[in-house]
């Protein structure tokens, strides 16, 4: 079987291989894209997110006062909101601690325990879910730290959407080998990023599929 010079073989072509074996340049390789606007996973408590981009002060006393280190700060492609505290679910979920410490260590008020502890709202990508795909697994429903937000049906995961805080444990301990849990951060009163012009309208953009960053959203490959 003969080989291209770009390393990329017949066989590769005939078996999709093709994408795997591309050359991804390395901006794009380090640097996954940010969430349209509005769509930042803040921590529990966030106010608004204009307000939250006026008056954060990037000072990191809420990453400081987190206990599981749950809080990272924002990284160069989220734009405005880079280096302001967020959450990466997949990373390091928030626990839903009593009394929040990072909300008491805020000085500036952009997390505030007059604001909901409500985060975002996970979803169960039922063709991944071991469970919803026969087989015996519970692990989401017993780590889940919010009462209500998730319970068993005839063994198979369901959340609710009211109770649920978006806090990310449940897609932090999916053992699927394909995450099967999908997290939005709330909204907070910024319109969505319509794109650039010619993209499709803000009804017709795959929301999930921009905020995860390309990650999980298509099985792996074939070796």
């Amino acid at each position: 079987m003969t080989e291209r010079d770009d390393g990329i073989s017949r066989r590769d072509i005939l078996f999709g291989r093709l994408r795997k074996k591309a050359a991804v340049p390395p901006e794009r390789a380090a640097t996954p894209p940010g969430p349209p606007a509005g769509r930042v996973h803040r921590p529990p408590g966030a106010v608004d997110e204009p307000t939250f981009l006026r008056d954060c002060t990037r000072c990191g006393d809420c990453i400081t006062a987190c206990p599981p280190n749950a809080i990272v700060l924002a990284p160069a492609p989220y734009g405005p909101a880079a280096g302001t505290p967020m959450i990466d679910p997949m990373t390091s979920p928030c626990v839903m601690c009593d009394d929040p410490p990072c909300i008491k260590a805020c000085e500036p008020g952009v997390l505030s325990s007059a604001e909901p502890l409500k985060m975002g709202t996970a979803s169960i990508r039922v063709p991944n879910c071991l469970a919803h795909q026969g087989t015996t697994c519970t692990v989401c429903f017993e780590r889940c730290p919010v009462p209500g937000a998730l319970e068993l049906d005839r063994g198979r995961p369901v959340i609710h959407d009211e109770a649920c805080t978006g806090c990310g444990v449940c897609q932090h301990v999916c053992p699927a080998p394909y995450n099967a849990v999908l997290i939005l951060p709330r909204e907070r009163g910024t319109a969505p990023d319509p794109g650039p012009p010619g993209a499709p309208g803000p009804s017709q953009r795959d929301w999930r599929r921009d905020y995860f960053g390309g990650r999980s959203l298509a099985p792996p490959e074939p070796d």
